[in-house]
């Protein structure tokens, strides 16, 4: 894994500010909930950090399952028993 200042896009930009969830890749986001999540569990934060951190964290997961959704629909079914049937697209 690597910090998330490191990464290219949850750099802060110059702001100071991280990058928005929803200019994430799946890994980065993926990346950024890691980091969030056992930054959560440290017991040294503050009240009002960890609500804030509680709430990127929120935004990172639902950006993986954004992804994740988008990648779904897209995933083509190809039955093997049928090698001339063109594919179809799966519907959960």
């Amino acid at each position: 894994m690597t910090p998330a200042g490191s990464n290219r896009r949850s750099a802060s930009r110059g702001t100071g500010e991280p990058a928005l969830p929803q200019e994430l890749s799946y890994s980065e986001a993926h990346t950024a909930l890691e980091l969030a999540l056992a930054q959560l569990q440290s017991s040294d934060l503050a009240v009002e950090a960890m609500a804030e951190l509680y709430q990127r964290a929120r935004g990172y997961a639902e950006r993986c399952e954004q992804v994740l959704q988008q990648i779904e629909h897209t995933v083509e079914l190809w039955d093997p028993e049928q090698p001339d049937t063109a594919p179809t697209r799966f519907e959960p």
